[in-house]
């Protein structure tokens, strides 16, 4: 039997290579797959996989990303479950991991999220379609990388959760993209989503303010409460599957940050 090692350095036995029955429990991956032209080899998905709109219509669901059914997926017969050390829940990737080969990613920034597509692409046997889109990819977000943007860089918070305030803190995916795009994250100094009171908020003093489409749908009408707190930031809803999708939706995500870029700095 072939063995994977995952991006959480375990290694993963296959039954069968390459894989025939893959259940994915993560949106970005589930897309990548699709993207990686494994078609009908994918049967199960979650029910936040909206990419691509056909498997979201005809796929099976299996639940949530952290809501997992088992007897869904022991229906599937899946010789291959691939999902992520944040997304899914340890104590359900474990209960799975005792019938079924189960690969982890873990996705921090863009090399990390290059990797994550190289292995994948290996371990379901479409290794240079893996490489083409990596390489792809890579292209795009070199002009981001290497602009020479004017000083100081722009102070954002980046808000994904409402009641209560949460935001994108050091050692995540969001704040690696930040990074990318050029800005400052003002709660670098906090790890992962740590919980944002409005004291907090307003001592940290951003000068832009970005609320996520996803996970919490902010809005709008959620600009008043943050901007009782802090009155001289911009405020705008940023599309998060720009910023925490790190699969192959990262195609897009360049053109995307470059026009923000051009907003944010515009308004300096």
């Amino acid at each position: 039997m072939p063995v994977f090692l995952d991006q959480m350095h375990r290694e993963v036995d296959l039954p069968v290579w390459p894989p025939r029955r893959i259940v994915s429990l993560v949106p970005s991956q589930t897309e990548l797959l699709f993207d990686l032209g494994l078609g009908d080899r994918v049967v199960g998905i979650t029910k936040f996989c909206i990419h691509p709109v056909e498997w979201f219509q005809g796929k099976k669901r299996v639940g949530g990303t952290k809501t997992v059914n088992f007897a869904k997926i022991e229906a599937l017969e899946p010789d291959l479950i691939i999902g992520n050390k944040e997304e899914n829940e340890k104590a359900q990737i474990e209960t799975l991991a005792e019938k079924y080969p189960v690969w982890l990613s873990d996705v921090s920034d863009l090399e990390s999220a290059y990797d994550m597509m190289l292995r994948i692409g290996k371990l379901c046997g479409q290794s240079e379609a893996a490489k083409t889109l990596v390489d792809d990819i890579r292209r795009g977000f070199a002009p981001l990388l290497h602009a020479h943007l004017p000083a100081p860089r722009a102070r954002v918070a980046y808000f994904i959760w409402r009641k209560p305030w949460m935001a994108a803190g050091a050692g995540t995916f969001i704040d690696a993209l930040l990074r990318a795009a050029g800005f400052d994250n003002v709660f670098a100094d906090r790890e992962r989503y740590p919980e944002i009171s409005p004291e907090t908020l307003a001592q940290a003093a951003p000068e832009h303010l970005f609320l996520s489409s996803e996970p919490y749908p902010f809005a709008e009408k959620h600009f008043a409460a943050f901007r009782e707190v802090c009155p001289e930031a911009s405020i705008r809803v940023v599309d998060g599957e720009m910023f925490s999708w790190y699969g192959s939706r990262l195609r897009y995500a360049p053109a995307y940050l470059t026009s923000l870029q051009k907003a944010i700095f515009e308004q300096k």
